[in-house]
C-alpha cells in the first residue's frame, strides 16, 4: 500500500503549510462531534456515544479497552446505519460489536448526540450531553493516556464535524450571526482543537456543515430556511479561516478542511445520479421495523434524509466515498 503525503488543503482555498508521510489507507482516526458522527459503545450512553456521558464523566482504561462499537438497526447511530466515519474506516460497519482494535484503520470515536461546541454559549439538549470542548477535555484526561500506547499521533487523523446544532440552536438570537459565529469557532480551536495538538497531534480533519437549510423541515417553513444558506456559508467561511491559520499558527500541523456543504448539495441537487428517489421528504416510520415499505415508504437508501435533521445511511456512503477522494486528491503518491 502506497504512502500518502498529506499537505494543507482545503477544498474553497488550497494552501500548502507542511508535508508528512503517513499512509492514509492505515492510518488511525479519533473523532469528536455530534450526532452525525458518533458511533455508540457498549460503554456508552444510549444513543449518544462510544463512552461515558456528562453524568459519568470519567472511565477507567479497563472500561476503554473493554468498550465495543454497536453496530445494530436504531441503536447504533442516528441514522440506523453506519455513518460517514464509520464508513470511511471500515471500523464498525459489521453487525454486531467491534473492538477498535481489530480494525485495518482504528477508530476511536468520542463524539456524541446533540453535542454544541460550548455551555459558554448554548445550554446541553440534555443534562446528560458533552460539549465539544468537553469531549476533548474527556478524551484528554481518561482516553490519551491509554491510547498513547495503541495510536501514534503521528500516524493518526483527527476528525471533527461540529456546528449542525450550533447553528440550529441560535438560529433565533437576536445577534450578529458573523461575530457570533467567530465566537464560537475560535473557542472550538482554542478549547478543543489547541490542547489535542499540544498532546502531540499534528493531523487534523474539519468538516463543514452539512445543507440544512434543505432539511424537510426547514424548506416547509412558512417564513423561509432557518439556518438559511446565508447563515450556513457564514459558518463554513468562518471554519475555513480558523483551520487556516491553525496550521500556520502552529508547527507540524496539517490541517484539512472538506466541503461537505457543496457536496451534499450536488448530490441533493442530482440525487439520481446516486439511486435517490426523495430527497425532500423522509418516512415518517423511519425507526419503525424494517421493511419500512410495509408503511407505504421507499427503502430508507432511497430517501437523503433519514428523519428531519439526519442523513440516510445511504447518503453517509456516499458522503464517505466522495471525503476518501478529497483525502487522496489533497494527497500526493511517493
Amino acid at each position: 500500500m502506497p504512502a500518502i503525503l498529506i499537505r494543507y488543503a482545503s477544498s474553497t482555498d488550497p494552501k500548502f503549510s507542511k508535508i508528512i508521510q503517513i499512509n492514509i489507507f492505515h492510518v488511525k482516526r479519533i473523532a469528536f462531534g455530534d450526532s452525525y458522527t458518533y458511533a455508540q459503545g457498549t460503554l456508552g450512553y444510549a444513543n449518544s456515544t462510544f463512552i461515558g456521558s456528562n453524568l459519568n464523566f470519567s472511565y477507567t482504561p479497563e472500561q476503554l479497552l473493554s468498550d465495543r462499537i454497536v453496530q445494530e438497526d436504531v441503536q447504533s447511530t442516528a441514522n440506523r446505519g453506519p455513518n460517514w466515519i464509520e464508513d470511511i474506516t471500515g471500523c464498525g460497519v459489521d453487525t454486531g460489536l467491534t473492538d477498535p482494535r481489530t480494525c485495518d484503520i482504528q477508530l476511536w470515536d468520542f463524539a456524541f448526540g446533540g453535542a454544541d461546541i460550548s455551555v459558554e454559549y448554548l445550554p446541553l439538549h440534555h443534562n446528560w450531553s458533552v460539549q465539544l470542548v468537553n469531549q476533548t477535555e474527556q478524551f484528554l484526561l481518561y482516553a490519551q493516556p491509554v491510547l498513547k500506547d495503541i495510536v501514534n499521533p503521528e500516524e493518526t487523523l483527527v476528525a471533527i464535524w461540529i456546528g449542525i446544532n450550533d447553528i440550529g440552536d441560535s438560529d433565533d438570537m437576536n445577534v450578529s450571526f458573523p461575530d457570533f459565529y467567530e465566537e464560537l469557532i475560535s473557542t472550538m480551536f482554542e478549547q478543543a482543537v489547541q490542547p489535542v495538538y499540544e498532546a502531540g497531534y499534528e493531523n487534523f480533519l474539519f468538516m463543514k456543515l452539512p445543507p440544512l437549510d434543505r432539511t424537510p423541515g426547514n424548506i416547509a417553513r412558512a417564513t423561509g430556511p432557518s439556518p438559511n444558506t446565508t447563515m450556513i456559508g457564514w459558518w463554513d467561511d468562518t471554519l475555513d479561516k480558523h483551520a487556516s491559520e491553525f496550521a500556520d499558527q502552529n508547527k507540524g500541523v496539517t490541517s484539512l478542511v472538506f466541503d461537505s456543504n457543496t457536496f451534499l448539495n450536488y448530490v441533493l441537487d442530482n440525487h439520481e445520479e446516486y439511486g435517490i428517489k426523495n430527497a425532500t421528504g423522509y418516512c415518517p416510520e423511519y425507526n419503525q421495523p424494517l421493511p419500512v415499505t410495509q408503511y407505504g415508504c421507499l427503502p430508507l437508501d432511497e430517501y437523503f434524509w433519514y428523519n428531519n435533521g439526519h442523513m440516510t445511511t445511504h447518503t453517509h456512503e456516499i458522503l464517505a466515498a466522495e471525503l476518501q477522494k478529497f483525502l487522496i486528491a489533497s494527497s500526493s503518491e511517493t
